[in-house]
């Protein structure tokens, strides 16, 4: 079966009601970036960004996979299915797809700001003062602004065989992220899907799909099955 590499980013999400990073405002659920997503933050203010990421957990684990998720289960019928994605909740994992690497961490699991061991969390709730078994405080297995992005490395070497690379619902605006088109072979066939048409991808040989996931996929999908 052909190796497809799946990118997705926050517009497949949406369509479950899960709002995306960043507002025109600049802000996220009311929230300043800065005051909450960054190294910066927890150090300041280490409840306020516990607080708003249990927000976001609740928000997750109330959500459900929508049409898109489900449709994306359906290719591994016919293709090895890889997905990467940059959404850090579990609805690519709800739906039923095998493979899947988050590129900035999972909201439903925290890290040791020891030495970084991954813990799930039980329930919605990650509170200060729980600790992992070596005494130190659980943070968000989140990879915040300003820090390194460690799982590039595993998606720079998934893609290097990639025959069909598919993204879907990202404007590839973030870095390091927005390598993925440089990661795979010059002769991938690449595809977008969303309903934003953006001038970024001009030049990229990319066939866009203006269309939201849940519609775009099925339409993707039959696309494939003629070649």
């Amino acid at each position: 079966m052909k190796k497809v590499i799946v990118f997705t980013g926050a517009g497949i999400s949406a369509e479950s009601g899960i709002k995306t990073f960043r507002d025109n405002d600049g802000l996220w659920e009311s929230y300043n970036i800065e005051e909450v997503a960054t190294p910066e933050a927890w150090i300041k203010n280490p409840k306020l960004v516990l607080k708003f990421y249990n927000e976001r957990r609740k928000q997750v684990l109330d959500t459900k996979p929508n049409k898109g998720h489900f449709e994306l289960v359906k290719l591994e019928d016919k293709f090895n299915v890889q997905i990467i994605t940059q959404n850090i909740d579990d609805l690519h994992e709800r739906a039923g797809s095998k493979n899947i690497l988050h590129l900035h961490g999972e909201i439903l699991k925290s890290r040791s700001t020891f030495n970084n061991s991954i813990y799930n969390v039980e329930g919605a709730k990650l509170n200060f003062g729980d600790l992992c078994e070596n005494k130190s405080q659980l943070r968000p297995d989140i990879v915040w602004f300003g820090e390194a992005v460690p799982n590039m490395i595993k998606a720079e070497k998934l893609c290097k065989d990639a025959e069909i690379l598919i993204i879907i619902g990202t404007s590839l605006s973030v870095y390091p992220a927005a390598n993925i088109l440089d990661f795979v072979p010059s002769n991938c066939k690449k595809y977008i899907i969303d309903p934003n048409k953006s001038t970024l991808f001009n030049n990229q040989n990319v066939t866009l799909i203006q269309k939201k996931a849940s519609i775009g996929i099925p339409i993707l999908a039959n696309i494939l099955s003629e070649k």
